[in-house]
């Protein structure tokens, strides 16, 4: 049978106070690390001017190049991205968790997807239409990310209208699969799974209605004919 001195049943309880405080600090530091609202805001709240993005013609063209089988076709790396004006669209990055190949979005990510629906709600941000922009890592075939990043997006779009009320005139989704990636040195990093918020335009005023046409004025009947 093993005994242990006094300085080893010190330096076992030091370990065990050590393992203690890093189980209770796990929390708080991704506490510290959650989304807020205010997060959003910030990146999101610097418009310009409005953007013209046709959103299906973009869907098409991004099907169409992630199937293309040229044997000059560069490697992922050094694809050029397939909308470089996004770029230049202010955007927040959100690491959401979908379940394994599906647009499934884990429980976890229902905070996050949350804040950025307070945020889009906020007097700041409500005058602005978005555009939700689902990636995804160069994996697997180039146009089955296109699809599986679309459904993403698409479900992060129903989740912000359907749950949280957001009115749908101001939300697209777009998925470009690997074709713009968000870390081209790394194309099999996860960060490429990221989605992104993208402040796109001011909404459109509506044209004020029109009031119902006055009913034509009856004509004053003819009097009777005597005879």
């Amino acid at each position: 049978m093993m005994r242990l001195s006094t300085g080893g049943l010190r330096d076992l309880g030091l370990l065990g106070l050590l393992g203690a405080l890093t189980l209770l600090a796990a929390p708080l530091a991704q506490a510290q690390t959650a989304v807020t609202r205010d997060d959003v805001i910030a990146k999101l709240n610097h418009f310009e001017t409005d953007a013209a993005i046709d959103v299906p013609a973009l869907r098409q063209q991004t099907l169409e190049r992630s199937k293309s089988r040229s044997k000059n076709e560069p490697p992922p790396q050094k694809r050029p991205p397939i909308a470089p004006d996004l770029t230049k669209l202010p955007a927040f990055n959100a690491d959401i968790a979908f379940d394994v190949d599906t647009p499934i979005v884990m429980p976890e990510s229902y905070q996050t997807v949350g804040r950025i629906a307070d945020a889009l709600t906020h007097s700041a941000l409500l005058p602005y239409t978005f555009l939700i922009v689902g990636h995804m890592e160069s994996t697997g075939r180039r146009d089955n990310n296109v699809l599986l990043s679309q459904r993403r997006a698409d479900a992060i779009r129903d989740i912000l209208v359907n749950t949280f009320k957001i009115a749908p005139k101001r939300l697209q989704s777009v998925g470009l699969g690997e074709e713009q990636l968000l870390d081209p040195a790394r194309p099999n990093a996860p960060v490429n799974n990221q989605l992104q918020i993208m402040l796109v335009a001011k909404v459109a005023d509506e044209p004020p209605a029109h009031p119902a046409p006055a009913a034509a004025a009856k004509k004053p009947a003819k009097p009777a004919k005597r005879h």
